[in-house]
């Protein structure tokens, strides 16, 4: 099979479209995979680096007040896709993959044109404008929340699916995730960060907990602060009785994420699409502080949906502060049924099959071709 992936600007559009090209490897050897991305954004570093062939149309997105930039932005979309169909006639795909960001629209819509067959897939329970603008023009949408098949009536068709980065962390191995942290075995786990660049206020929360981390003994908090706040935090947490017994771990960065986050008791992070569903696929509970500055606030829809099925707590940006959070997650942690509780109810949620549900529809897309 040849699968062209397209999503783009974040490390949330980016990890789902990999994971599916991923599994239609894995299920399928011999299949040829091409990205389309965009200069500017992270696939452009990202997935050169995993060995995929990538190409790039140039795009950007609509204001959502009139503006001069959106006639330019027409006129990009318009090249985006005069471009998209050229990459398409030469890389002869079975089936386009869009997992959204504003380069899938064109790439979407001129293999659409092109008779191409196509599917997009959505993270987020309230879905982003670029899908919307496709999901009359595609073959299927996939879905990551039941709740947002409701917003896609016009679909040909649309089909509850998660999200395929939990079948990518159903590969995790906890035991790795201890060893690499160079913690003991049964050791537990704490996990905070705030996403791949990072975010402000859960750092500060943190830094501001740390001196209360004594009344929690024997737990490890694993606190990754982001590229851009790493230098800083660490320079202040090291100043810490918590950082200078061991109890809490700042890192830059993790490589093994997924396993660490399997050996973990506890996550406390963003509500991103992803990061849920590699939380929900394992069962582990979690503390969600939904980023407010995100279109249409879709992660706090997303955090409301776990909040509602008793598979995590949350806590609203403007409301955090280190005492907050503390009072959170030591409700967690000291109150064992209470947790397992947490962690069975995300177990329910997660979709550890997500992966292969999505590529089956791709093969029975690619027989009507």
């Amino acid at each position: 099979m040849r699968i062209v992936l397209t999503g783009g600007g974040t490390g949330g559009h980016i990890y789902p479209a990999v994971a599916i090209g991923r599994q239609a490897q894995e299920q399928s050897p011999g299949t040829e995979l091409l990205y389309i991305g965009t200069t500017r954004g992270l696939e452009s570093r990202i997935v050169p680096k995993l060995g995929i062939r990538f190409e790039a149309v140039e795009i950007t997105g609509f204001k959502r007040k009139l503006s001069f930039d959106n006639v330019k932005t027409v006129i990009r979309f318009l090249k985006g896709v005069k471009r998209a169909k050229r990459l398409l006639r030469e890389f002869k795909p079975d089936v386009v993959v869009g997992t959204g960001g504003y380069v899938c629209g064109p790439v979407v819509y001129a293999a659409a044109k092109l008779g191409i067959p196509t599917l997009i897939h959505e993270q987020n329970v309230i879905p982003g404008i670029t899908n919307q603008f496709l999901a009359r023009y595609t073959d299927s949408v996939a879905v990551s929340f039941p709740d947002s098949e409701r917003h896609f009536a016009k679909a040909k068709r649309t089909f509850y699916a998660g999200n395929p980065c939990a079948t990518n962390v159903m590969r995790a191995e906890p035991g790795k995730g201890i060893a690499s942290l160079g913690l003991k075995a049964g050791s537990r786990i704490v996990l905070v960060f705030g996403g791949s660049r990072g975010a402000k206020a859960i750092n500060e929360a943190m830094l501001d907990m740390a001196p209360q981390l004594h009344k929690l003994p024997g737990v490890h908090f694993v606190f990754v602060p982001g590229e851009v706040y790493y230098e800083d935090v660490k320079q202040r947490a090291e100043q810490m009785q918590a950082y200078q017994s061991g109890q809490l771990h700042v890192v830059s960065y993790l490589h093994n994420m997924p396993d660490v986050l399997a050996a973990s008791q506890l996550v406390v992070s963003r509500a991103g699409a992803s990061t849920i569903a590699e939380m929900t696929a394992l069962g582990v509970p979690s503390i969600l502080i939904p980023s407010p500055n995100v279109t249409n606030n879709h992660q706090e829809a997303n955090a409301r949906s776990l909040v509602e099925a008793g598979a995590a707590m949350m806590v609203l940006e403007r409301e955090l502060s280190g005492t907050r959070l503390f009072e959170a997650v030591s409700a967690l942690l000291s109150d064992d049924r209470r947790l397992t509780d947490t962690g069975k109810a995300a177990l329910t949620l997660g979709m550890p099959d997500s992966a292969v549900t999505i590529v089956d529809e791709l093969k029975r897309l690619s027989k009507k071709k």
